[in-house]
C-alpha cells in the first residue's frame, strides 16, 4: 500500500486517514517546549513535501520562513516565528483529508490542523484573544443585539457606509472593504417557519434516513439568512419529509474553535448536544444548512469528546440536506419532477463540506434538474470564518478566493452558488457586479417550482 525508501519509511499510504482525537486534557497539552518540538517536527515534514501550498497561504507563509532562513530548514527559524504560520490557518481541514500522504495510519502521523489548533488553544490558554477577536466569535450575543429591528436597520446601513467602515478599521482592525453579513429586522425565530408545527405525513424511512428531520437552523441561518431554513422546508416538505424546528439554537462552536478557545466550546456543547441527542432519541434525523456546523458536529466535536456518548450519536444523525436527499434518492424517495430548468451553474464546493468525504451530493442532485448544466470548482472560497473581515488577512483572502473569482467570471453562468452562503459572498465580493449568489437549496426549490 506503500512505497518504502532506501531508510525504510513509507513515502505514503492509499488507506483511508484515520483522525485521532485531539488530546486537549492531556498534561503536555499546553506545554511549549511539546508543542514547539512538535511544530518543527511536522513544519519539517512540510518543508520536504509542499503538496499544501496552494491550499492556503499557512503554507506560504512557512515555506517563505524557511526559504529565507539563514539554513534554509526549518531549524533556521525563529520559533517566534511559528505564529505567522499559526494566524494563517482557519483549520479548514482540506490539506489532513485531500492532500497530505503522511496523516495516520503513516508512522510520521501528520495532523497540521489538529497542530494549529493545539498552538491556537495554547496561545488562547497563555495570552487570553483581543476584543475584536471575542467578538466576532461571539455570534449568538452579536445576533441576539443586531437582530432588534432598529438595531438591525443601523448595523446594516453602517456596514454599508464606506466612513463608518474605516472607522470600524481603525478601532477593531476589521478590513474597510471586507463583506460582513447583513443582520434581519425578522430573524427567522420571528417568521411563520418557527411558529409551525411539521405537517402530519407519516415518515418514510430510507437507507439511513428516518424520513423526518429536526432543523439545527444555525446562528447565521437565524439572524442572516432565514431563508435558507425556508427553502430547505420547502423543498423537504415538498418531498414529503416532516420538519420541526429544533427549539433554540446556540452558536455550533466553530468560530470559538477557530480561536482557540476550547471551553467556550465546550460550553456550548453542553447546551447543545442534550437538545440534539432529546431530538435523535424521540426518531428524528438532523439536519443543518450551514456545512460549518454539520462539520463541527460530524468531526470536531467528536474527536474533541469521543468519549461523550450523546456526542457521538449526534454525529451519527445529524446530515447536510443534499446529502440526506440524495440518500433518499437512491432509494426512489425524491421527486424528481421538477418543473423548471436551471440553465448553467458554477458550483463552488465548499471546503467545510469536501471534508465530510460524502462527495458532491450538491452537484449530483442538481444535475437531475433538466436543462441544467453545472461546472465544479474545487477551490477555497477565502471567506473562512473572521479571516476574510480581519484588516491584517482579508488581502489574502481575497488572493485565495480570487481563482475562484475569475472562473465565474469567465463563464458568465445562468447561477453561481456555495453550500457554504459566506463563501458566495465573498465570491459576490470578489465579482463586484452587484449580482448576488443563490443558494443550492433557492436553486432546487426553483427547480420544484414551489
Amino acid at each position: 500500500m506503500s512505497t518504502p525508501t532506501k531508510e525504510g519509511v513509507r513515502e505514503g499510504s492509499l488507506e483511508m486517514p484515520q483522525r485521532h482525537p485531539l488530546g486537549w486534557r492531556e498534561p503536555d497539552f499546553y506545554n511549549e517546549p511539546a508543542l514547539l518540538e512538535e511544530m518543527e517536527r511536522q513544519f519539517d515534514i512540510c518543508h520536504g513535501c509542499r503538496r499544501c501550498i496552494s491550499l492556503c497561504q499557512a503554507f506560504p507563509a512557512l515555506f517563505d520562513l524557511i526559504d529565507e532562513s539563514g539554513t534554509l530548514e526549518v531549524d533556521g527559524i525563529d520559533k517566534a516565528d511559528y505564529w505567522k504560520v499559526v494566524d494563517h490557518c482557519y483549520l479548514c481541514d482540506l490539506c489532513f483529508m485531500t492532500k497530505c500522504p503522511y496523516v495516520p495510519p503513516h508512522e510520521w502521523n501528520m495532523d497540521f490542523p489538529h497542530l494549529m489548533l493545539r498552538a491556537k488553544a495554547f496561545r488562547f490558554h497563555r495570552d487570553g484573544a483581543r476584543f475584536r477577536d471575542r467578538l466576532l466569535t461571539s455570534t449568538d450575543a452579536v445576533g441576539r443585539l443586531a437582530g432588534i429591528p432598529v438595531v438591525a436597520q443601523t448595523v446594516n446601513a453602517a456596514n454599508r457606509n464606506a466612513a463608518a467602515r474605516r472607522v470600524l478599521e481603525r478601532t477593531l482592525d476589521v478590513h474597510a472593504d471586507a463583506p460582513l453579513p447583513e443582520y434581519q429586522a425578522r430573524p427567522l425565530r420571528r417568521r411563520p417557519a418557527a411558529r409551525r408545527a411539521p405537517p402530519n405525513a407519516t415518515p418514510e424511512p430510507a437507507g439511513p434516513t428516518r424520513g423526518r428531520v429536526a432543523l439545527y437552523v444555525t446562528c447565521y441561518g437565524n439572524y442572516n439568512e432565514p431563508g435558507l431554513a425556508e427553502d430547505l422546508i420547502a423543498v423537504f416538505e415538498h418531498n414529503r419529509i416532516p420538519v420541526r424546528l429544533v427549539e433554540r439554537e446556540r452558536c455550533c462552536g466553530m468560530p470559538k474553535l477557530e480561536l482557540g478557545d476550547l471551553e467556550a466550546v465546550e460550553r456550548l456543547k453542553e447546551q447543545n448536544i442534550p437538545m440534539l441527542a432529546r431530538h435523535v432519541e424521540e426518531g428524528w434525523d438532523l439536519v443543518a444548512p450551514m456545512p460549518s456546523c454539520v462539520l463541527m458536529y460530524k468531526q470536531e466535536l467528536p474527536l474533541l469528546f469521543p468519549d461523550d456518548p450523546q456526542v457521538l450519536r449526534v454525529r451519527d444523525a445529524i446530515f447536510d440536506p443534499f446529502e440526506y436527499l440524495i440518500l433518499r434518492h437512491r432509494h426512489g424517495k425524491l421527486d424528481t419532477g421538477f418543473r423548471n430548468p436551471l440553465g448553467s451553474i458554477v458550483y463552488q464546493a465548499a471546503c467545510h463540506l469536501r471534508v465530510q468525504n460524502m462527495g458532491l451530493k450538491t452537484r449530483e442532485l442538481l444535475s437531475l434538474v433538466p436543462d441544467t448544466r453545472i461546472e465544479v470548482i474545487e477551490r477555497c472560497s477565502g471567506h473562512d470564518g473572521t479571516y476574510a473581515v480581519k484588516r491584517e488577512t482579508h488581502e489574502f483572502s481575497m488572493k485565495i478566493g480570487r481563482p475562484v473569482v475569475e472562473r465565474v467570471r469567465k463563464s458568465a453562468p445562468d447561477h453561481y452558488t456555495s453550500d457554504c452562503a459566506l463563501a458566495g459572498h465573498q465570491i459576490a465580493h470578489g465579482l463586484g457586479e452587484g449580482r448576488g449568489p443563490e443558494h443550492p437549496l433557492h436553486l432546487l426549490r426553483m427547480a420544484y417550482g414551489i
